[in-house]
């Protein structure tokens, strides 16, 4: 036998050993597959998608059963990643919060709850203050004066369920025995609820329920007969006498009215009532709160670190943030101090769109500054901690701007249609009651993005301009509260030459100058 086939077939043979001990050690890529758009008939607004926790959230109208909500569209990133088991085909059961699971090399769980806000009341005639609806557990207290019988009530109005819906016995118009509690049950979709009504007698007619107190303002909150003459009292503690608060100023919803005291001092203790024709309420006792302002609100501080940009004094405390230090990753900063303020003295900062880098290796940096701080870059995509600690509540954001826009040059995907339109600025304000600040991912992958409808905003308010401001201007952005009486623990502040900036969409050469920011507390 050849000796040189002996051979080779003795490696060939120790190779093929050799080879069948190989294991493929190799791991999948971990790639979280996201959610970039999602619709269902009927949805009133767009959906929340948070990356983060790998949550959505659809807002339903009245019209849709939340049994059996229809999926019409929905995309996916990567766009090879799959939902498991066609979970979104037909109807989806979104009357409590429904799991379904993307999959790219592993399989991610998405939790998608519906939020469907439905019109439910119930007045009956001389009812005081409103009624209590608890739509859990389908239970309703309504309040009468003591001096009124039970046994006879009429009600005015009842709507509990989805419009449409029926009710068995319909009460509407009707006298009705509340000495016990009644029960009525409400049919839609095929299902029918037991709602419990409960009438019960009050000595008070009229109460001085609430009030919250800001810094130059107090919102006071009351409940009487409805019909009446409701409003409410004022004066500075120790005072002897009191300030009815003007028609104007007080809003009605049946027996319930409330007002927005303003023009008040800061730091200072009143005392509030409501009156309903000779009648008082409580005196409740409450205090203003003060009026910080942002700090280095005019621009005028700035330190050169290197070839970044930080809009604060060398040394001190920031506020302030920009993305500079992922711009500077591929060119120079682009959100800079400039001499071209609002006063013709001073600093004020310039925010500059710019694509920077070189070819495929750049990329579109929009100009910004924050309250916060850029945390770090993750390849060329930044990672943000937006917000610092506030507790008081301002009423609008003041300050001067002006904005070159220009045509914008890089835009793809849902913002494709936006190439070639003119660039849009944007200043934005928000207050939250996080626990911490609002981190902003802008990679693709795992984008997490601010939304100004998330359940921890108290408070927001936004100014933008699709058009050139070629001298400054004066801007107001009043804030517009979702509830009177949460307390802020952080403040929001953002202004951007380019309003899709986190998506890298804008124009080369936006830029947008902002000077002089202040915090105003009354109306």
């Amino acid at each position: 036998m050849n000796k040189s086939f002996i051979n080779a077939t003795v490696i060939a043979a120790a190779a093929l050993a050799l080879t069948a001990c190989i294991k493929n050690d190799i791991p999948y890529p971990r790639i979280q597959p996201n959610f970039t758009s999602f619709t269902v008939e009927g949805q009133v607004q767009t959906p929340l998608i948070d990356d983060q926790t790998r949550t959505l959230t659809v807002y339903l109208s009245e019209s849709v059963d939340p049994y059996a909500v229809t999926v019409t569209d929905y995309a996916i990133d990567p766009e090879d990643a799959m939902v498991v088991d066609d979970a979104l085909k037909g109807t989806v059961d979104l009357s409590t919060p429904s799991v379904v699971t993307l999959r790219l090399y592993q399989d991610y769980d998405w939790t998608i709850r519906a939020i469907q806000d439905i019109e439910r009341y119930f007045t009956i005639d001389g009812q005081v203050g409103t009624s209590t609806i608890d739509a859990v557990n389908h239970r309703v207290i309504a309040y009468l004066p003591d001096t009124q019988p039970l046994d006879n009530v009429t009600v005015t109005s009842i709507k509990l369920e989805a419009e449409g819906a029926v009710m068995e016995p319909d009460i509407t118009g009707s006298k009705v025995d509340f000495t016990d509690p009644v029960v009525v049950k409400v049919t839609k979709w095929g299902r029918t609820t037991e709602w419990t009504l409960i009438v019960e007698p009050t000595e008070a007619t009229v109460t001085t329920v609430s009030a919250d107190a800001w810094s130059r303002v107090v919102w006071v909150y009351g409940a009487a007969r409805e019909g009446k003459d409701n409003g409410f009292e004022y004066r500075q503690q120790g005072a002897s006498s009191w300030t009815k608060v003007p028609s104007d100023w007080i809003e009605y919803n049946g027996g319930d009215f409330r007002a927005c005291i303003s023009h008040l001092e800061p730091v200072t203790s009143y005392e509030v009532r409501a009156y309903s024709g000779e009648d008082f309420g409580a005196v409740i006792t409450v205090t203003t709160g003060t009026e910080p302002q942002l700090p280095n609100s005019s621009f005028d501080s700035w330190w050169l670190d290197g070839k970044i940009w930080c809009p604060w004094a060398e040394g001190t405390e920031p506020f302030w943030g920009t993305g500079n230090k992922g711009a500077t990753t591929l060119g120079p900063s682009n959100t800079v101090p400039t001499t071209e303020t609002s006063t013709g003295t001073g600093q004020a900062a310039m925010l500059q769109t710019k694509f920077v880098g070189i070819g495929m290796l750049g990329k579109l940096a929009a100009g910004n500054i924050f309250a916060g701080t850029y945390v770090r870059t993750e390849g060329t995509n930044g990672v943000l901690d937006f917000g610092r600690p506030f507790t008081q509540r301002p009423t609008r954001l003041r300050g001067h701007l002006k904005y070159k826009t220009a045509p914008i040059s890089s835009a793809s995907g849902d913002f494709a249609a936006l190439k070639g339109e003119p660039d849009t600025c944007i200043v934005w304000i928000a207050l939250t009651d996080a626990q911490t600040p609002f981190e902003i991912r802008t990679n693709p992958n795992n984008r997490h993005l601010f939304d100004r409808n998330a359940a921890d905003v108290i408070a927001y308010g936004e100014f933008t301009s699709g058009a050139s401001i070629p001298d400054y201007i004066e801007f107001e952005i009043p804030l517009e509260y979702n509830a009177t009486d949460r307390i802020p623990t952080y403040i929001l502040v953002t202004a951007s030459a380019s309003k899709y900036g986190d998506y890298f969409v804008g124009a080369d050469g936006a830029t947008l100058y902002v000077d002089d920011f202040e915090l105003l507390y009354d109306y």
